[in-house]
Order: C-alpha cells, then sequence, then structure tokens
C-alpha cells in the first residue's frame, strides 16, 4: 500500500504533510520514488490526518463480551471491535475474580494469541514463495492484536475496591503471579498491586524485573507510594480514581508519581475526570507521561442496559456505567479508546498532538512494543488510522490492508 499526501504524525510529534509506503505489513519509508507494485493499493490522502492504530493498555471488554470470560469467540468479538474503532493492539486488563476463572482467562489469552501468530506467520510465507492458495493467505486479520494482559486485580486494597469484587481480593502472592504468566505464555505486560498490603513492597521489589508495576486501588499515603516507586513501579493506574487525592498534608500515590517521574493512566471518557483535571494531567506529569485509556466493560458498542462486570451487576445510562447496587460507584466505561482520544481533544481541550502520543506511543512503549506498535516510523506495522481534522475517522489500515472504511468518505 502506499498512502500519499497525508498529514502524517510523526516521531517529533507533530503532522507533516507526507507519504507511507507499507509493504508486507510493514512501514518501508516515505520514498515514492519507486513504482508502484503491480495490485498495489495507492490511496490519495489529501486533506486527511494519519495517526498511529492506537494501543488500549486497560481495558475489559465489549460489544456484550469481558475478557475474564475465558471465551475464545467472545474475545475475537471484542478484538474485532476494537480494531473497527481504530484501536489495532489491545492489553485487556482481568478484575479480582476467583482463581480458576483467571486462570481461564489466560488459558483462552494464550490461545488466541498463538492463533494470531499462525495466521501471520501463514501469511508471511505465502507472500514469500508468491502463493495465495491458502484460505487465511492475503486476508487481513481484521481483529486488534492482543499484546498483552494488565493484571488489574486480584492484588488490590479492599478499602478502593471501587467496582472490583472484595470477596475476591488477595494479597500480593508470588507464586499465583508466576502460575498465571505461565499459563498465558508470558502474556502479563502489567501487574497492579496496592503497596501498602502485606507482602506488596516485597513483591514489587522481587517482581519489578519480571512485569511492569502499576499502582492501583490503593489507599496508600505518600511515603510507601513512594517507597513503591524506588523499589521499582513505575505506573499508577486510572489515575485518580480508587485511590487518595492530592491533600497539601497528606499528598498521597499522585504526588509520589510525580515525583518519581512515572507513568499515568487516565480515563478521558467525560465521566471519570472533570475536563479541568484532564488538562491539569497533562501540564502536571506531560504529554510524554500521560497514557490514555478507556477502562471500557462489556456495554461499550451496545444500547442503554444492566451489564455486569467482574461478577457484579452494572446499569448503563448514556456514557455513564454504575455498580446497579452503588449507584455512586463508576464501574468501568462504555467509551472506547478513540472516543476517549476525541473527548480528550473536543471537551478537555487536549491539542490534538498531545493526545494521539497518550493513545498510542506512550501506552506502546510502556509496556515494550513500542518498535511494532503506536508509531508510524519506518519498520513499524502499518497500523493507521486516516481521519478528518474534525477528527471523523476515514479509513482503519492494519498492516497495509484496509479493514474498515467509513460509508461516508
Amino acid at each position: 500500500m502506499i498512502i500519499k499526501n497525508a498529514g502524517i504524525y510523526t516521531k517529533n510529534h507533530r503532522f507533516e504533510t507526507g507519504n507511507l509506503v507499507i509493504r508486507d505489513g510493514r512501514i518501508l519509508g516515505n520514498d515514492l520514488s519507486e513504482a508502484a507494485l503491480p495490485g498495489e493499493e495507492v490511496i490519495d490522502a489529501s486533506g486527511l490526518l494519519a495517526v498511529p492504530g492506537l494501543v488500549d493498555i486497560h481495558f475489559h471488554g465489549a460489544k456484550g463480551h469481558d475478557f475474564c470470560d475465558g471465551d475464545t469467540k467472545g474475545l475475537r468479538e471484542i478484538a474485532q471491535y476494537e480494531a473497527e474503532n481504530g484501536i489495532l493492539a489491545v492489553c485487556p486488563a482481568t478484575m479480582s475474580l476467583p482463581v480458576e476463572k483467571l486462570d481461564a482467562a489466560m488459558d483462552n489469552a494464550a490461545s488466541f494469541r498463538y492463533s494470531q501468530t499462525m495466521r501471520i506467520s501463514a501469511s508471511s510465507l505465502n507472500r514469500a514463495a508468491g502463493s495465495e492458495s491458502t484460505p487465511e493467505a492475503g486476508k487481513p486479520d481484521t481483529a486488534a492484536d492482543l499484546v498483552g494482559i494488565h493484571l488489574e486485580g486480584p492484588f488490590l486494597s479492599r478499602k478502593k475496591t471501587g467496582a472490583q469484587d472484595p470477596e475476591h481480593i488477595l494479597s500480593a502472592d508470588r507464586p499465583l503471579f508466576l502460575r498465571l504468566q505461565a499459563r498465558c505464555g508470558g502474556l502479563i505486560k502489567i501487574c497492579d498491586i496496592a503497596p501498602e498490603e502485606p507482602g506488596a513492597l516485597d513483591f514489587i521489589r522481587e517482581m519489578q524485573d519480571k512485569v511492569r508495576i502499576s499502582l492501583a486501588h490503593t489507599a496508600a499515603d505518600y511515603d510507601t507510594a513512594a517507597s513503591a516507586f524506588e523499589l521499582g513501579a513505575e505506573q499508577l493506574t486510572h489515575l485518580f480514581n480508587a485511590m487518595p487525592g492530592i491533600s497539601h498534608r497528606a499528598p498521597g500515590p499522585i504526588a509520589a508519581a510525580l515525583d518519581a517521574g512515572a507513568d499515568v493512566e487516565l480515563i478521558a471518557d467525560g465521566v471519570h475526570i472533570h475536563p479541568a483535571v484532564v488538562r491539569l494531567t497533562f501540564r502536571l506529569f506531560g504529554p510524554d507521561h500521560v497514557i490514555l485509556i478507556s477502562d471500557s466493560m462489556e456495554a461499550t458498542g451496545l444500547p442503554d442496559g444492566e451489564y455486569e462486570l467482574g461478577g457484579q451487576k452494572v446499569t448503563v445510562s448514556g456514557r455513564r456505567a454504575v455498580l446497579s447496587s452503588q449507584p455512586s460507584v463508576i464501574a468501568g466505561s462504555v467509551t472506547n479508546l478513540y472516543e476517549c482520544m476525541r473527548t480528550a481533544v473536543r471537551e478537555c481541550g487536549i491539542p490534538l498532538e498531545q493526545a494521539v502520543r497518550a493513545a498510542s506511543e506512550n501506552p506502546a512503549r510502556a509496556i515494550g512494543i513500542g518498535r511494532d506498535y503506536g508509531t508510524l516510523r519506518p519498520g513499524a506495522f502499518g497500523n493507521l488510522i486516516l481521519m478528518r481534522e474534525d477528527l471523523t475517522p476515514v479509513s482503519i489500515i492494519k498492516k497495509g490492508q484496509q479493514i474498515w472504511q467509513s460509508s461516508l468518505s
């Protein structure tokens, strides 16, 4: 595929008019001196912006399915929905659930990832041989790539449960983590920890070089959180939610994260965080440390009604999802990451260049996939969204093949 005359989001975090040449699924560069190959698609993207395919490292589900259901068909439908909305790499999150349910989710993720890897390998071999003989050859995988797992539950605090089920919250357990990691084939990229809980700091010390540690669902004070960052924690999960706020005498984990230069997740869905606080976060932590996430649950992409998250009933009305038994408790979101990025720009006043970085490059870097995803640099996968300047998507391209096109384009 060759894309001409687009406003390309560059490594300098700004838009520059140029071209993209994508071959064998990866970005070759921007040199148009070579003629298009036979059958190669050429897109004139004049007047359109090209941004990297988005990367969501914290969400639970969509279209009536949850990652923790452990269902192959459901995970496929989740990944399909994400890709159709420009999120081309996903790292879904667990809840605090019975261990056997976590086991099933790990097994299902490993199987799904294996099937995606085999599909890619088969397509590459057929292209190299000049053959299109198999049913999979030449056909794009239209689902988002499963690139990791975010273990949000169960090593949390019962004092800040949010929508997590307190019955299944556990103390940090190194053998359990290692067993789950083995079951999923090493897919766990982020492990959430409440650092004030028994054994948590020891867990961080021992595991920080094996998985990215993020502080979450925590009642920790500043000193405890600071100790966790000193021991190797690098991230704060869904900033401001399920943690103490900032007080001038009790600054808490937020100030500790700022002092440590940690990354912070932010749910810019128009519900979880006030627009002024979204702007404050980008100013405080800087556009290189903010990671936009959706925290979306199974109701995403579906009408209002009653759904489920982590074994608890959730009522959805508009953009707001709450525990049915505790309507004051927000239970995830019903907004996908593309919509969160657009909300950050349109409703919160975040510059587009910063919002794109927070939804693509930063999350990809955080989980160690920045060479392949979240960027339009040469060598990366040819994953991108073509959109109008009003942020209306026109085309979604995965590994150099168009997988979605607006009916209005």
